[in-house]
């Protein structure tokens, strides 16, 4: 069974051989990115369709083996004034119930405006609507596995 890290304990567990996924867990929507093996960039990679717990873990575990994922950081949508809703509670479930399939470390990040940022990047981008609706959700999946990354980068640099 894997562990909740607290995002220390998740940066000493990790090496820098294998990648991390990041999950921007929606409610309609699974946004997912990858990073490289020497954990220094995220890329969008897709957007999965909400459905069971059942399939979407089964496409999540395909993915995380074929990439060969040592990590999941997950985003935790926090309300803006610190608190944690209902869809903290549900992003917390899923990470539980994920956790029983898997022996991946699994950390959380606070994802507040991670879709606003997206959305940013993808109107400098000059990307089309209905393109931008396609893609926001990886996107923003990619900005916070960044965000992660840099602050990996960063505590690795300390020790």
């Amino acid at each position: 069974m894997s562990i909740f890290l607290s995002f220390e304990d998740f940066c000493k567990d990790i090496s820098n051989n294998n990648a991390l996924i990041g999950i921007d867990l929606g409610e309609k929507t699974i946004g997912i990115a990858v990073s490289d093996k020497l954990l220094s960039i995220a890329s969008p990679l897709k957007t999965l369709k909400r459905k069971k717990f059942k399939e979407n873990s089964l496409e999540l575990l395909e993915l995380i083996n074929l990439r060969e994922i040592e990590g999941l950081v997950l985003g935790l949508p926090i309300n803006m004034d610190g608190s944690e809703g209902p869809r903290c509670q549900s992003t917390r479930a899923f990470a539980y119930n994920f956790s029983k399939l898997t022996d991946l470390s699994i950390t959380f990040w606070d994802e507040r405006l991670s879709t606003v940022a997206a959305e940013r990047i993808l109107l400098e981008a000059d990307t089309s609507r209905r393109r931008r609706r396609e893609v926001i959700d990886h996107v923003a999946a990619g900005y916070i596995l960044q965000g992660a990354l840099d602050r990996i980068k960063n505590f690795k640099a300390r020790q």
